[in-house]
């Protein structure tokens, strides 16, 4: 492993720090050296907050001049809302070399920001440990590019894929390990969605629950196209801090939509598709909100049209090592059956780990 590639994950490491706290912005980290040494480091903590390259050199001070900024992502060229330039702060250290991992997917930066200190006569580097950076940031990458956030499915299933019983009994069908992944999951997200169907079935709180304590509060998201879910659900429990929001449509009823709003309930009326709610409106409406990354965790119909509008970017299957069987238990993915083939959905990028008792097979669909 040469410096720069130690470096760069040295790099990595610290922007995985800023995981849950700093949406909508990208996860970065910075390290400084001068002469083979490092003499100042830091990572973007918060949005709003400076960003990683300012904290490393101002960490670095006078030591900064003359020396190597090592980032995971290129540098800002343009004023921020709340933070100037960051090329502007590498200007005036005396920075002589920049390595970057990947370049800005922002339309508004994309180059630019490494075209600037070139022009300036700093020595840019790129693509070390390119992979790894653009999979750290892939949700910003979504956000930023489209318009929508980036969208997780996480299935929980037996072998022959499915997810409850006719009756409706899921409850567990994966083992404690896994349940506490998936709390792990839900603390790197910023929403988590469901259907009002998992409402109704299961009545989960949606909660992020973990040995160690965290702060992270995902907003909770159910579509409910006629707002038949109950008030009293424990989804609909709010506590200090915490946001919860129902995506429905016209047809809902005005007393339902007031009741829901009495419990402190967000309440969004979204265009209709086919008598239900439009989901590529839903999440142009939460990336307007501000929202960049959600994790599904619905039953087969919404998980079915999710799919099939084209939303999901990564899955999440945890598998259990069991058969449930029976034409009438619910499967993972619901909906009609393909007419070919050649039309199934393909995961790319597979990684394939136990997790206790069972298996997850983690993949992209794009």
């Amino acid at each position: 492993m040469d410096e720069d590639e130690r470096m760069m994950r040295g790099v990595l490491r610290l922007a995985r720090k800023g995981m849950g706290s700093v949406s909508p912005n990208p996860l970065v980290g910075a390290i400084v050296t001068r002469r083979g040494k490092i003499v100042g480091s830091g990572y973007h903590q918060k949005a709003g907050g400076p960003h990683a390259e300012v904290i490393a050199l101002q960490k670095a001070g006078d030591k900064a001049r003359g020396g190597t900024l090592y980032l995971n992502l290129e540098p800002c060229c343009h004023t921020a809302k709340r933070t100037p330039p960051c090329t502007e702060a590498i200007l005036k250290s005396g920075i002589k070399k920049v390595v970057v991992a990947m370049a800005d997917p922002n339309p508004e930066v994309n180059g630019k920001g490494m075209a600037i200190l070139k022009k300036e006569g700093i020595g840019v580097k790129s693509g070390i440990l390119n992979q790894e950076a653009e999979i750290l940031n892939e949700v910003f990458s979504r956000h930023i590019t489209t318009g929508l956030p980036f969208a997780a499915l996480k299935i929980a299933a037996t072998l022959d894929g499915k997810i409850a019983t006719a009756s409706g009994l899921s409850r567990w069908i994966t083992g404690e390990k896994a349940r506490e992944a998936v709390h792990r999951l839900r603390n790197q997200y910023d929403a988590i969605l469901v259907g009002k169907g998992t409402v109704m079935a299961d009545d989960p709180e949606l909660t992020v629950r973990l040995p160690q304590k965290s702060n992270r509060r995902p907003v909770r998201i159910i579509v409910d196209s006629d707002l038949a879910a109950s008030p009293q659900s424990r989804v609909f429990h709010l506590r200090e801090g915490e946001r919860v929001i129902v995506a429905t449509t016209r047809r809902a009823e005005d007393s339902r939509k007031k009741k829901m709003e009495e419990r402190g309930v967000e309440v969004l009326r979204i265009e209709e598709k086919e008598g239900r709610v439009s989901l590529p409106s839903l999440f142009r409406r939460l990336a307007k909100m501000g929202m960049t990354s959600v994790l599904i965790e619905g039953g087969g119909r919404i998980n079915a049209s999710l799919l099939n509008e084209g939303l999901v970017d990564k899955i999440y299957y945890f598998i259990a090592l069991k058969l449930m069987g029976g034409e009438d238990s619910l499967s993972a993915i619901g909906g009609a059956s393909p007419a070919s083939l050649s039309s199934l959905p393909h995961l790319k990028k597979t990684k394939i780990t136990r997790v206790g008792e069972d298996i997850l097979v983690e993949g992209y669909l794009r």
